[in-house]
């Protein structure tokens, strides 16, 4: 009887795996990846040949110090097989802005980007949420100003709602959750992104990788650099 248990559980958490990343060959939506050092050497030749996959977002930084080191060979081989690339930076709240922005900017080159800036919000760092939304919007300005357009917010739908609901409306977003269902946020706002697993699989990543794609009618050219 146990076995049988076992049994059933494994199966539903394979359809439930399935279930997170099936869309990118089932339905018309954009979809794109995101990447990091984590996934270790990329074969871009076959993620560009993959005609599902139409962006992906690598990271450039974290912090005021860290560089993703595969960043730089990632960004010159994502451009040579031909995808539409944007660069994130993960934001630490108790480091001064300042120092994050430089080190971004060090790395995210705007002639290298097809793709607005995106900043990856998922912590605190122990801060509350009035201090730390003070320190987080000092640091979208710093980007706004000098990129000259207000960068994509990738955060979590639980995140969201318990601290960023009602106080990013103007900003784009791309919003983290690994279910079935599309993400409900709490002040029931419009958001151009979901990030549906951080399961995926694709030809030429060995290993996991987060997949992504719009919502609705939301498009591709909503989130292009403008290079003026």
């Amino acid at each position: 009887m146990n076995r049988i248990i076992i049994i059933l559980i494994s199966l539903f958490t394979f359809i439930g795996v399935r279930a997170q990343v099936e869309c990118e060959d089932t339905c018309g939506h954009v979809h794109g990846i995101d990447l990091s050092h984590y996934q270790g050497n990329v074969f871009w030749e076959t993620i560009g040949d993959n005609g599902h996959i139409h962006y992906v977002y690598l990271k450039a930084t974290e912090g005021g110090s860290r560089v993703d080191d595969k960043y730089k060979s990632n960004i010159d081989l994502a451009h040579r097989y031909g995808l539409k690339v944007g660069s994130y930076h993960f934001y630490r709240a108790r480091i001064p802005q300042e120092d994050q922005l430089k080190n971004f900017m060090a790395q995210c080159r705007p002639s290298d980007q097809d793709l607005i800036p995106m900043i990856d919000v998922e912590t605190k760092s122990g801060l509350g949420v009035e201090e730390f939304c003070d320190s987080l919007f000092k640091f979208l300005h710093l980007v706004e100003k000098s990129y000259r357009q207000k960068p994509l917010i990738y955060t979590g739908a639980n995140f969201y709602d318990h601290t960023l609901a009602g106080k990013i409306d103007s900003y784009r977003l791309m919003i983290a959750q690994y279910s079935r269902k599309e993400p409900r946020l709490i002040d029931g706002r419009d958001f151009e992104m979901w990030q549906y697993t951080g399961k995926g699989h694709l030809n030429g990543i060995n290993g996991y990788v987060d997949k992504s794609r719009f919502m609705g009618q939301h498009r591709l050219k909503e989130i292009r650099f403008r290079h003026r």
